[in-house]
């Protein structure tokens, strides 16, 4: 990536903990499409998305656009699918998962945009209480979306 479209852009990364066995998730973009879809392991899943900054909203908040980001601008998230709606033709599931951005603080994305192998990561149940795959507003794990700093190659 150039340095200039560096300044404008960040990367996220939503790691699916513990998704449901021989289920498949995909990351979709805005238009539908599916990066994927990708087999789960007992594990976890990433998805990783690179997000573009617009000017800032008349709310003073970061304007977040890019293929994988959906919703208003006040109500940024992405869709982590999954079954049927992953491309997983013969699965009992048909499922869609919002990651919101919106709780994304200016000073990660600041941090995110300046220095080089930064990602802002962050982690979500694979399953849902019923036991299916994780499906409507799921909640961030732990401390929520952190800084993750990539050890250089």
């Amino acid at each position: 990536m150039a340095a200039s479209e560096r300044r404008h852009s960040f990367r996220v990364c939503v790691v699916v903990e513990s998704p449901v066995d021989r289920v498949t998730y995909a990351l979709q973009r805005r238009d539908g499409t599916l990066d994927g879809p990708i087999q789960a392991s007992p594990e976890q899943q990433r998805f990783e998305a690179t997000i573009r900054l617009g000017a800032p909203l008349a709310s003073g908040q970061p304007n977040l656009l890019g293929e994988y980001v959906s919703g208003p601008p006040s109500d940024r998230f992405i869709y982590i699918n999954s079954g049927r709606r992953a491309g997983q033709a013969n699965s009992c599931w048909d499922r869609r998962a919002k990651v919101k951005l919106s709780s994304l603080s200016a000073e990660w994305i600041q941090t995110a945009t300046t220095e080089q192998r930064v990602l802002i990561q962050g982690r979500i149940r694979g399953s849902a209480p019923d036991g299916g795959p994780c499906c409507a507003t799921v909640s961030l794990m732990g401390m929520g979306w952190v800084i993750v700093r990539e050890a250089a190659s």
